[in-house]
């Protein structure tokens, strides 16, 4: 099994000290969440981008990908019923697929809650055909950058749109592409009727990518929720897809965030 950690877990770190860090507590991936590089993606420059992949690879991690794909953003929005507003929307995922291949992910993992919550007055029907000609704008470029959407399914907590693993299978099957799949996040499936186990079986033919924490919003083993039968799930559907650390609760600090979440990791695998 493949662990990753998601780069704002390092906060202020130094990008050299913090992938270093990741590398020696056994991490083998490294993810992006992109206003992490920056506040606006188009004055990102080639060479920056070279020289921010360079430091990954030389720590000896592999880069997986981005997420919180349209946080700190202003004007976007996945089901706005503003046709203007989609079509930004489109070209700046499309940007952030040259971002993510140009610093060598395959993956862009799409939660932002805020900013695909469904709007006042509109339906759910009408919500998912406004979502749907965004990410159809964004297939072509997907597959000429090699990345893949990956859905993510998020509880009703934190929005109004895909909080269930089945709504997003059934808005991915809208596209028959190999390029839009679904992501599950453990923290998210917490909040289904459904055993997570039984998500992660349904989930097997969309499944691109997979977040590890807990619902306390801190690492694995750092809460109630056990991973022995989530490992077993993600082993008997052999996923061999990454599986990345994403916390939001840093109180317990950089180091122990770190190094306890994949200590537990290990261990469940050993056992």
């Amino acid at each position: 099994m493949k662990f990753a950690i998601c780069n704002e877990t390092f906060g202020e770190w130094p990008l050299e000290k913090a992938t270093q860090y990741a590398a020696e507590a056994g991490y083998t991936g490294w993810e992006v969440a992109p206003f992490m590089l920056t506040d606006d993606l188009s004055s990102y420059s080639q060479q920056q981008r070279t020289d921010y992949r360079t430091v990954v690879e030389d720590a000896g991690l592999h880069m997986v990908g981005l997420h919180w794909l349209l946080a700190k953003t202003e004007g976007l929005h996945l089901t706005s019923d503003d046709v203007q507003v989609r079509q930004k929307t489109a070209a700046y995922l499309c940007e952030l697929a040259r971002l993510c291949r140009d610093l060598g992910g395959k993956v862009l993992v799409l939660g932002s809650p805020q900013q695909r919550n469904v709007p006042e007055g509109m339906s759910q029907e009408e919500a998912l055909d406004n979502a749907t000609e965004v990410l159809k704008a964004v297939v072509p470029t997907l597959c000429d950058t090699d990345t893949r959407i990956a859905l993510e399914p998020l509880g009703p907590a934190e929005g109004n749109f895909l909080n269930t693993a089945a709504e997003a299978r059934d808005l991915a099957d809208r596209f028959g592409f190999e390029a839009v799949g679904v992501h599950l996040d453990v923290k998210a499936m917490s909040s289904e009727a459904i055993p997570i186990p039984q998500i992660i079986s349904e989930t097997a033919n969309h499944l691109l990518h997979f977040h590890a924490n807990d619902p306390n919003r801190r690492g694995p083993g750092m809460g109630e929720v056990a991973y022995e039968p989530i490992f077993q799930a993600l082993r008997d559907i052999d996923y061999d897809g990454w599986v990345s650390v994403e916390v939001f609760d840093y109180e317990p600090g950089v180091e122990s965030l770190v190094t306890d979440s994949i200590r537990y990791m290990q261990g469940v695998l050993a056992s």
